[in-house]
């Protein structure tokens, strides 16, 4: 647990001190490119892909490929966050080179439209846990609002909602086949999507022809098992990377309205650890300094921590940060307590304004948001 406090909010205006803290970053040196970084993975991911593809095929029809599987759903895994980096535009200053990276690691390597992706994950960028307009807390099956949980549903999809506390994990193994089945849907529909033909001819390439491989290779039974734990263990690495980033944080009604650093950094958590949980999460473990400046390339996510979190501290805006573990519990603890009916859930997005924003819910922007203090000039605490 951490909790940071401060005295004396800041008097500069919102705008001007976002513009402060870039030049920071930026005479830091922090948003300069990292091509040896990123070429090296980029070269890594056909190299790794291609060797787990000639393995599979050595070893051949037996119950030891699941451990293949456990592999491969690791490896999808780190290509889809470095797919994420480009579609960033952390990796290249062209966007149509990062487009085109996002496109063949994205729909050819993982099975995943970037198109589909990019709408929805613009969305949630523009307006973290915002009620009505961040996709990624309008989800069909967990309700993050006592609006949503109260929702008309079918009488098992009520009883899910109502212990989605204790399925909210579980449900992420089906998380992997739904992502492939949100692509196909999104490039087939008559929604738009850039270069549809591409993405189709991609995403065809990659679906059938990995199920073609693993038909081939494997008997029907062990094809089902490795399908199962690799489409599983893919969306529960996926979800358990992105779930501890902004649920249980402040949701903001739809009719507040926040400046760019605050409506970044009060809605996101940090996780705290080592380098190789910066690896194993992809980068997104730094949710705050990715959210305030989305281009920044990933190995520079931890230099900028200590900066912003002091500029932030200084200001008196709150930098959340806690364990992957703590972060776990609070996730499952705001659900279950959304899904029991609770009008006041740990972290409810009413007491949540008036904790981290010191205004009345649904009110205009006012001086109070500008500096995102509870009376006295003392910032909230951080996690309970």
């Amino acid at each position: 647990m951490s909790e940071i406090r401060t005295t004396g909010a800041s008097t500069r205006a919102p705008s001007s001190e976002f513009t402060e803290l870039a030049g920071m970053v930026r005479d830091a040196g922090l948003m300069r490119r990292r091509y040896g970084y990123y070429w090296t993975k980029l070269a890594a991911v056909p190299v790794l892909i291609g060797a787990a593809v000639v393995v599979f095929i050595l070893i051949g029809d037996s119950w030891w490929q699941m451990f293949t599987a456990v592999a491969f759903a690791f490896l999808f895994t780190q290509t889809a966050f470095l797919g994420h980096d480009a579609a960033h535009r952390q990796i290249f200053r062209s966007g149509r080179w990062n487009d085109w990276i996002s496109l063949i690691v994205g729909d050819l390597f993982i099975g995943m439209s970037y198109g589909w992706w990019q709408h929805k994950h613009t969305r949630h960028h523009a307006n973290p846990n915002r009620i009505g307009s961040d996709p990624d807390i309008e989800l069909p099956v967990v309700a993050f609002t006592a609006e949503q949980a109260s929702r008309p549903r079918p009488a098992l999809m009520r009883w899910v909602i109502a212990h989605q506390g204790v399925f909210f994990f579980p449900l992420l193994l089906l998380e992997g086949l739904s992502l492939h089945a949100s692509s196909v849907h999104r490039v087939l529909q008559r929604e738009p999507v850039q270069r549809r033909p591409v993405e189709i001819a991609f995403l065809s390439v990659r679906i059938l022809g990995y199920l073609a491989l693993v038909l081939l290779v494997l008997s029907p039974d062990k094809a089902a098992v490795f399908l199962a734990i690799q489409l599983g263990l893919f969306g529960v690495y996926m979800g358990m990377s992105f779930a501890p980033n902004h649920k249980g944080m402040p949701l903001v009604p739809a009719g507040l309205k926040l400046d760019f650093l605050r409506r970044q950094a009060l809605m996101s958590r940090n996780i705290s650890g080592t380098r190789l949980l910066d690896f194993m999460m992809g980068g997104l473990n730094y949710q705050i300094e990715h959210h305030l400046f989305p281009s920044m390339p990933r190995p520079h996510l931890r230099r900028a921590a200590p900066m912003i979190a002091g500029y932030l501290n200084d200001r008196g805006v709150p930098y959340t940060q806690t364990t992957l573990w703590h972060s776990y519990a609070i996730v499952l603890r705001y659900i279950n307590r959304v899904g029991l009916g609770e009008r006041d859930p740990f972290e409810c997005p009413l007491l949540a304004q008036r904790q981290y924003l010191g205004v009345g819910v649904g009110a205009p922007a006012a001086a109070g948001v500008g500096g995102a203090t509870a009376p006295g000039g003392r910032a909230e605490r951080i996690e309970p």
